[in-house]
């Protein structure tokens, strides 16, 4: 049977066009990917089978205003633009794309780890204004700590890659247990213990009511002094104000983000005037090999979910609306 899908941006990967159209599926995308009210008035006057969203919201109103939707899909992992609650109360499975884009996220957190470390976008400014600044306040990698909040895929290649740079690597994650199996990877039993022994913190973990804003003036002063912060994750895990005034006072030597609060980032945002601190724009899964495996990934659970109610448990949000009667 032939599904109708929307997709909250303007293109999408080819292993999920490919894989949609040999299941002769119609695909409409966005005319603006940022705008949800395009997303509610497509919803309302169309009737889609399956939503693969990507980062604009996907709100209660365009959910209930579609009655013959039957599954929403998350372009990668993390779902707060989704209103998962709306969905829940019509029997619609949430599922969402885990590992995926591990490589290419994990691959990012060491490109902005390396250049946090040795400051290479000042020296690219000072190259660019025509001088030749031949300063040695970069800092190795290479015999400190790292620590990591979260060890799930991603968290576990990034601690890989640092110990191949001869980083010591610690992390913490309630959800994992002791006998995890990780070679050489210390499993500190609380946040406190993971910030009092990082040199640099890369966050690798979901938004909820325990995480968010976990990184915060309480938390960044149990670093020590000098610390690198590493967010790949999702913005809302840091106090952007304590960000702010911890890199003023030289508490952090450097932060590099790339996600934040709110996105795009304002032309006014503070962060805009901090030379310690790097911005990317969401970029951490874009690559094309990791956009074409979401994507893939993405367009298979809807259609397995459309054609034979199966789905994959573990890459499900709200799982009890599976048990529904």
């Amino acid at each position: 049977m032939a599904y109708r899908f929307l997709v909250t941006t303007s293109a999408l990967g080819q292993g999920g066009v490919t894989l949609l159209a040999e299941a002769g599926c119609q695909v409409d995308y966005l005319d603006n990917p940022n705008d949800a009210q395009e997303v509610e008035q497509r919803m309302a006057n169309v009737p889609y089978d399956a939503v693969i969203s990507r980062t604009v919201n996907l709100t209660a109103k365009a959910i209930n205003a579609c009655a013959s939707l039957k599954v929403i899909c998350k372009h990668g992992v993390g779902v707060t633009n989704i209103d998962v609650a709306a969905a829940s109360e019509r029997g619609i499975p949430v599922l969402t794309t885990p590992a995926t884009n591990a490589q290419s996220v994990a691959e990012l957190t060491l490109a902005l780890m390396l250049n946090a470390a040795r400051r290479l976008p000042y020296f690219q400014h000072e190259v660019n204004a025509g001088r030749w600044t031949r300063s040695g306040d970069g800092e190795e990698l290479h015999g400190k700590n790292l620590g990591l909040a979260g060890f799930g895929e991603i968290g576990r290649r990034v601690a890989r890659a640092a110990q191949a740079l001869g980083m010591q690597v610690a992390f913490f994650d309630p959800g994992v247990k002791a006998e995890n199996g990780a070679t050489a990877v210390t499993q500190c039993a609380t946040l406190d213990q993971l910030l009092a022994c990082s040199d640099v913190l890369s966050l690798h973990c979901p938004v909820n009511d325990k995480t968010r804003n976990m990184i915060n003036a309480q938390t960044l002063a149990r670093l020590p002094h000098g610390a690198i912060l590493i967010n790949t994750a999702r913005g809302e895990l840091v106090d952007e104000v304590a960000l702010c005034e911890a890199l003023k006072k030289g508490q952090l030597r450097a932060a590099a983000l790339d996600t934040v609060a709110s996105e795009p980032l304002a032309a006014d945002h503070p962060f805009r005037e901090l030379p310690q601190l790097i911005i990317t724009p969401h970029i951490g899964g874009s690559t094309p090999q990791a956009l074409d495996a979401v994507a893939y990934s993405a367009a298979h659970q809807c259609l397995a979910w459309l054609d034979a109610q199966q789905i994959n448990a573990a890459a499900c949000v709200n799982p009890h609306v599976l048990n529904k009667e």
